[in-house]
């Protein structure tokens, strides 16, 4: 785009006195042909967003997001978040000092402080793997800097590889993809400013929402008034039928998920779940009935554990490997313009600010200078052989690079990044060369398990970062200064990570007979310690996955979130479905158009309210069970599953008769 025809389009945005609270009607919809998206702050004006007091308190919730989502997802398995509680904690505060023009700065906030939870999900999936193994082989050693480097190098990689396809993802497909995630926190800022310009109505409906999420959830997180996921094994009958044929219903009664999956939409909400009553309702009941007498005589979660999840990994990967040929024009795109930019004729950057990257010229040289500090830190850091260590920076380079669109193309459509799959998948081909070569046994084990770290830390950035972008777009705040000071939250969070994950290790342990189980890096260490020291790997069923996933494909079925259905436990996918049908049922309350999208922004705004709340929340539970209080057991007890099928009714019919409690926009 030339300088002139940014120019001629200037006057279209709103005077500076006469700017929106709110986001536009076709923020979260498809753009006709000749129609543009304008953000809430002028694309023409400036605005306050990098200060001391944005970076300053960016910087101090990355490091107690850090340690707090470290500890919670070491203990269950699940990292909640951070960007919407950050998001929610920068609005309270700039409300309370009364700061001006504060909506860039808070998006500031978010983005630096919203590394703490990319970068845990990259550090706890893979690097606790060495303590646990350290029990066998006492000879594995892990330092302080092995995890701090590998969190950062992979932080820093997922940041630079992401860039180039900031444009395509965050304004190209605007309308295509529902970015659950990114629509929640968005919303939650746009609060802070509709507040501001005592137009509170929205901000109002979404703090009650809020409370009421997050008072739910905390109550049955931290004290078990009622069955947090209820099923049909709780049942005297339902424990007969999983017992003879694995066959079992379960669903996750979180006001969050459930939030999550009014966002989603029935369509992907559909798919998902599809996906995941293929693994439960078809495959483990095969497998349970005619498999080998060692696979039936397991639990149905033991199936799924060990046999059907595997196939979900393959698929994962297959669709990936779907996803980047896809995307190839992106990509070569992306690398043609950084070529360009290096011979002069790239022409002039947009004037618009909001449209502003870091240049690719400087990305070139950014992702030579990180790529050469991590090969150095495999060669003296981590194998001290030459050739083995390129070798695995090759590895790295190459997969981290391709599967950073996969990362975010999930992030954009579920607001699940499947990084501990595709990370496992890693695992798997780069162990797998790494004993082609000769690097086995105890050191090969280190190898993959730091190698893992970089790289799902660098996927899982990625898939984090494009939320932050699209929050930036949504909003108009400029992208090069989000893209600039990640960078500073990435290396923070990264030291925190370190230094909690050492400190919970001296202090609790890592595995099953501790009170933190690091559930993904258990099955991280289960994977790696046969290939590397002469076990089985279910490769079968990798390749059965990875053929679905080819077929899916074939038949027009998007592969990924129907993966992603078979990865991910049902009882998690469940409430999306119900989420997504709350929303259709929304969708079809009316005949007339306008009070249709009315209630369907409503219930957008409610829905983001329940998941900003569930997760604000979560972070207050997990400082509760920190300090002593012990986690509820009832899950399984049948009055806590009676009282957890009301409370779940109760909250699903708030959901769908407030976001009804409207007859039209206008």
């Amino acid at each position: 785009m030339t300088t002139e025809k940014v120019k001629e389009r200037e006057p279209e945005y709103a005077p500076a006195e006469l700017e929106p609270v709110d986001l536009p009607e076709n923020a979260f919809r498809e753009l006709a042909a000749d129609e543009e998206y304008h953000p809430i702050m002028n694309p023409a004006h400036d605005y306050p967003e990098v200060t001391p007091y944005s970076v300053t308190m960016g910087l101090i919730l990355a490091v107690i997001f850090s340690a707090a989502a470290a500890y919670l997802g070491l203990k269950v398995g699940q990292v909640f978040e951070a960007a919407i509680p950050i998001a929610i904690i920068a609005v309270g505060l700039s409300g309370a000092l009364k700061k001006n023009k504060a909506l860039g700065q808070n998006v500031i906030i978010q983005s630096i402080g919203a590394c703490s939870g990319v970068i845990v999900a990259g550090a706890i999936f893979t690097l606790p793997a060495l303590y646990i193994l350290q029990a066998s082989y006492p000879e594995i050693t892990v330092n302080f800097f092995q995890i701090f480097l590998s969190s950062l190098f992979g932080g820093v990689l997922g940041i630079l590889f992401f860039i180039p396809f900031r444009k395509y993802f965050v304004k190209d497909m605007h309308g295509k993809y529902p970015f659950p995630e990114a629509t929640a926190t968005t919303q939650v800022l746009c609060s802070g400013q509709s507040a501001a310009a005592s137009s509170g109505g929205q901000a109002k409906l979404l703090v009650i929402a809020s409370l009421i999420g997050g008072i739910y959830d905390y109550i049955v997180a931290t004290f078990g008034w009622w069955a947090e996921t209820v099923t049909t094994t709780a049942y005297a009958w339902g424990a007969s039928v999983v017992e003879k044929t694995k066959f079992l219903v379960s669903c996750n009664t979180s006001a969050a998920v459930l939030g999550l999956g009014y966002i989603i939409g029935l369509k992907y909400a559909f798919i998902i779940f599809s996906g995941s009553i293929f693994v439960w309702w078809v495959l483990i009941p095969l497998f349970g009935t005619y498999g080998a007498p060692e696979i039936s005589a397991l639990s149905a979660q033991g199936i799924f554990s060990n046999y059907a999840r595997m196939m979900g990994i393959g698929g994962i990967a297959m669709a990936g490997i779907i996803g980047i040929v896809k995307s190839w024009p992106i990509i070569q795109q992306a690398v043609g313009l950084a070529g360009r930019e290096f011979k002069g004729s790239a022409g002039k950057q947009a004037t618009l600010r909001w449209q502003r990257d870091i240049s690719m010229k400087s990305i070139t040289y950014m992702i030579a200078i990180a790529l050469a500090a991590v090969f150095i830190f495999f060669w003296f850091g981590v194998i001290h052989t030459f050739w083995q260590a390129v070798i695995a920076w090759f590895v790295v380079t190459v997969i981290a690079f391709l599967f950073t669109t996969v990362a975010a193309n999930a992030i954009a459509i579920v607001g699940t990044n499947p990084v501990s799959g595709m990370t496992l998948m890693t695992l798997i081909i780069a162990s797998g060369i790494f004993v082609a070569i000769g690097l086995n046994g105890t050191s090969g084990i280190v190898t993959s398990m730091v190698l893992g770290g970089v790289v799902c830390t660098a996927l899982s950035m990625a898939g984090g970062f494009v939320t932050d972008l699209k929050i930036g777009y949504w909003l108009g705040s400029t992208p090069r200064k989000q893209e600039q000071w990640k960078f500073l939250g990435t290396l923070v969070s990264a030291a925190t990570v370190g230094g909690v994950i050492m400190v919970l290790n001296q202090v609790y342990g890592f595995g099953p007979d501790s009170s933190l189980a690091a559930p993904q890096a258990n099955a991280m260490a289960k994977v790696i310690e046969p290939m590397m020291t002469g076990g089985d790997t279910p490769w079968t069923l990798y390749i059965v996955g990875a053929v679905l996933a080819i077929i899916l494909n074939w038949l027009g079925v998007p592969a990924l979130p129907f993966c992603l259905g078979m990865f991910i436990p049902l009882q998690l996918n469940t409430p999306l479905l119900v989420g997504g049908l709350v929303a259709w049922a929304v969708n079809r309350s009316s005949k007339d158009p306008d009070i249709v999208k009315a209630r369907n922004d409503r219930g957008t705004l409610i829905s983001s309210g329940l998941i900003a709340g569930g997760a604000l929340f979560g972070v207050f539970s997990a400082i509760t069970i920190m300090c002593g209080k012990t986690p509820p057991s009832n899950n399984d007890e049948f009055v806590p599953q009676i009282l957890g099928l009301i409370a779940y009714a109760a909250i699903i019919a708030y959901l769908y008769i407030a976001s009804c409690r409207t007859k039209s926009n206008r």
